[in-house]
């Protein structure tokens, strides 16, 4: 809602100042279609040659996500933690054996199961399980399991930041389709040399239009939204390196609940649960499995 917010606060002070000055919004209205679709088709032509299927259904995707914000919020990590902590308790307690069942079928899992919204998520089950899965294997050097992960988590992010890069290029190259729709309309305007000034001024202000229109694609709306796709990314992936700490940490030799506390702290500032809370929500986890 703030994205949008912005942009409507944005394009109110560009029209309402130019308004203001004197300017004619009606001449700009004018040139803006056809200036629109040299510039926009261009654009939109050159982000699908540049890119593959995947990045461009990725960054179709990624503006929706970039309008709605951050996925993971502070109910969202806590129910990740106390997941964790259920899991790496029962292996700490019990062994590699006891787990093995949670983390082979985790849709059939009893403890997966009281967590439904994480056991939809595609992507986090399947770190949790591999990595799990691997402390079975006797892979229990956790500088090993770290740098494995690290890597991971690197390459996944590298990946879901392709769409970010092909809107900054879309971004760079908007100013200049903005040029070569004005000199096309420069063109047009020539064409029509014999025509009354006030015919040749209206034709120029239009060609002018694809000028102004591509500096403000470029750096009130694309860029812009490059940028905010980058922090709301940068952000969910936050939700997995709670993971790599946690299961990290517990192949230290640490409690589970000293794990669990070094997970809470690799949480966003502004979504991090406080101990205490976290503290709450962990003695209900215990008296499920107690019981």
């Amino acid at each position: 809602m703030i994205t949008i917010g912005g942009l409507v606060f944005t394009l109110v002070c560009v029209f309402g100042s130019f308004t203001l000055a004197g300017g004619s919004v009606i001449a700009v209205a004018k040139g803006l279609p056809f200036e629109l679709l040299t510039i926009g088709g261009a654009a939109t032509g050159s982000f699908v040659m540049a890119n593959s299927m995947h990045v461009v259904m990725a960054t179709l995707r990624g503006l929706k996500r970039a309008m709605g914000g951050t996925r993971y919020k502070e109910d969202e990590y806590v129910d990740l933690l106390s997941l964790l902590y259920r899991l790496i308790r029962l292996l700490h307690s019990k062994g590699n054996i006891a787990i093995e069942r949670h983390i082979e079928s985790p849709e059939e899992s009893a403890i997966f199961n009281e967590h439904v919204n994480i056991l939809r998520n595609k992507e986090v089950v399947p770190i949790i399980c591999d990595y799990l899965r691997m402390i079975g294997m006797d892979a229990d050097d956790p500088h090993q399991v770290e740098d494995v992960m690290a890597r991971e988590l690197k390459k996944t992010l590298g990946e879901k930041m392709l769409p970010v890069q092909a809107l900054r290029t879309v971004a760079d190259g908007l100013p200049a389709l903005g040029i070569i729709a004005a000199v096309l309309g420069v063109i047009n305007t020539m064409t029509h040399i014999n025509e009354p000034p006030m015919i040749l001024g209206g034709m120029i202000g239009g060609a002018l239009v694809g000028t102004f229109l591509g500096v403000l694609l470029a750096y009130c709306l694309v860029g812009p939204m490059a940028d905010r796709l980058k922090q709301v990314i940068e952000e969910d992936s936050r939700y997995l390196e709670v993971i790599r700490a946690t299961v990290v940490s517990h192949l230290h030799g640490n409690p589970p609940q000293v794990s669990i506390e070094t997970g809470r702290k690799m949480v966003p500032n502004e979504f991090m649960p406080t101990f205490l809370s976290l503290e709450a929500t962990l003695e209900q986890a215990r008296a499920v499995v107690q019981s």
